[in-house]
């Protein structure tokens, strides 16, 4: 794993033409740690990510483990999260204390409380709250609280079989 201190460390992952942080090297894909804030206006290509805060335009790594993650989108294998706040998420697995996003397509999603625009996933476990302004496709829709509740309030809930 490379650890990144600061911004200035990044500067030779950074490519123009694409607006993208490669983090690259020999040909393979990097795993990352970030040791401070990384908030970019551009794309970000990694291995494994592993950082307190990241904001970017767009995330596609294997893995990122952060405390707060802002993103217009998200592709990547498995996130563990805080926070995260994106237009789009296209994950196998999903841990988080709170999502909120636009589209979610997911294999599974563990989470505290959800907000999406849409939500297709093979499993949703949530401690409070999963609610959709439209549509929740899944395998299974689980609440951990006796009184949780998922909803959506302009399509459906479709629960299909595995």
């Amino acid at each position: 794993m490379k650890t990144l201190n600061n911004l200035k460390e990044t500067e030779k992952y950074y490519n123009k033409n694409t607006n993208t942080y490669e983090f690259i090297e020999n040909g393979e894909l990097l795993d990352i740690q970030l040791t401070f804030n990384f908030t970019v206006c551009s794309h970000i290509n990694a291995g494994h990510i592993k950082a307190w805060d990241i904001e970017a335009g767009y995330i596609d790594a294997m893995d990122i483990n952060a405390w707060d993650i802002n993103a217009w989108d998200i592709n990547a294998g498995n996130i563990n999260a805080s926070d995260i706040k994106a237009r789009n998420i296209d994950v196998w697995n999903i841990n988080a204390e709170d999502i909120n996003v636009g589209h979610i397509k997911a294999w599974d999603i563990e989470a505290e409380n959800i907000k999406a625009w849409d939500i297709k996933a093979r499993n949703i476990n949530y401690y409070a709250v999963c609610f959709s302004y439209k549509n929740i496709n899944c395998n299974s829709i689980k609440g951990r609280r006796t009184n949780s509740k998922h909803f959506y309030l302009d399509g459906k809930i479709t629960i299909k079989d595995e």
